[in-house]
């Protein structure tokens, strides 16, 4: 098989000076229809059947559908997956369509063991990139068959010779986060940043889930929960990834640390009791406006905040930033809390225990001794 593949990757490079011009002459066409094809123009009135007002309307439904069956970070990623891809074939000369098990396989290792000085990619972000190349290639009508020898086999031997464990984000501990929330100012953004801190935290929610929130059910399209307020707590119903749930946050134990107590104060002055919960705000602080955040600025805010407070002052400031992410408030909550692991999974909407734990830093570390128990 390897025989074979260098003998394809030769002939191929033979082909690419030869057509390099007319390939880079046809770039930008090529990258403008790409951009018009979306993985929704599939959805069509069949030829058979003549088109009307209602049906037309029907078509615009389903393909809108279609687009909000994956997340909307997951369809960039996918998207810049094939333009990558399609760009990569018409540099060595060939095309996208049809799939080629060979040449992915060729792909893949050039992924992960480049020519030219690119760096190369991660197993994770080959992983993902296969991914998205199978899911671009099924909404053109192929089907991408992941287990054939030609991209198995090369996939198997990059991840034995280039995995490394995952690269987790550092937790935020308890103390960290009151911190982080005593460096903001007691302007109208800080009452929003105080909030988005402390629920996030709270709630183990992910950037998406803390900015996707609107103040009632149905209140925006773009929504993907909303949040009730009772007497003993809020009630957020999500739309996540494993579908959706409800997460309770009870009250805290003073009113400067009590995420519902920042949550009320928030909506009050911000005079919010309709659509998003956190939206932008004036550049002088003080008036609320009506754009929903975006999930990036929830990221910014914990970098920053974990700057001003000091937290990890032993390393150079790069390498605190790297350290630090959306993440780190849920790996924060479950390497924090000290209850039962079934209550701490239902709570992050978690699929299985397995994966609750790989959030929690720490935590579990030495608590049982198996080598004392085995009698040494």
């Amino acid at each position: 098989m390897l025989r074979y593949m260098t003998k394809t990757y030769k002939h191929q490079a033979q082909q690419t000076e030869k057509s390099r011009a007319a390939s880079v002459d046809a770039t930008h066409d090529d990258a403008r229809d790409e951009r018009r094809h979306t993985g929704t123009d599939a959805i069509a009135l069949p030829s058979h059947v003549a088109g009307s007002g209602t049906l037309d309307r029907l078509v615009e439904t389903a393909r809108d559908y279609a687009k909000a069956a994956t997340a909307e970070n997951t369809n960039k990623a996918y998207a810049a997956d094939w333009k990558h891809f399609a760009l990569w074939c018409r540099l060595k000369g060939t095309a996208p369509l049809p799939p080629s098990t060979e040449l992915i396989g060729l792909y893949l290792t050039d992924l992960a063991a480049p020519n030219d000085a690119t760096p190369a990619l991660s197993v994770s972000t080959i992983d993902r990139r296969l991914s998205g190349l199978a899911w671009n290639y099924a909404q053109r009508g192929f089907a991408l068959d992941r287990k054939d020898r030609h991209i198995a086999t090369v996939l198997a031997g990059v991840k034995r010779k280039h995995a490394r464990p995952p690269v987790q984000k550092e937790a935020i501990m308890a103390d960290d986060i009151l911190a982080m929330v005593a460096t903001l100012p007691h302007d109208l953004r800080g009452l929003r940043d105080r909030a988005i801190l402390l629920l996030g935290y709270a709630g183990g929610l992910r950037r998406s889930e803390i900015v996707g929130l609107d103040h009632g059910k149905d209140d925006t399209i773009d929504s993907s929960g909303w949040v009730d307020i009772l007497d003993d707590g809020a009630v957020l119903t999500l739309n996540a990834k494993t579908g959706w749930r409800e997460v309770e946050i009870g009250h805290g134990s003073s009113d400067q640390t009590c995420p519902v107590n920042a949550l009320e104060q928030w909506l009050h002055f911000a005079k919010i009791d309709f659509g998003p919960v956190f939206v932008r705000t004036s550049r002088d602080g003080k008036r609320a406006l009506e754009t929903r955040l975006n999930d990036k600025y929830v990221a910014r805010l914990i970098k920053q905040t974990v700057l001003d407070a000091g937290i990890r002052s032993d390393l150079p400031t790069k390498d605190r930033l790297a350290l630090f992410s959306g993440h780190s408030l849920r790996a924060g909550l479950a390497s924090s809390v000290e209850v039962d692991e079934r209550y701490l999974q239902k709570h992050l909407g978690h699929a299985s225990a397995e994966m609750t734990r790989r959030y929690q830093r720490r935590r579990d570390r030495f608590r049982v001794n198996l080598t004392k128990a085995a009698g040494l």
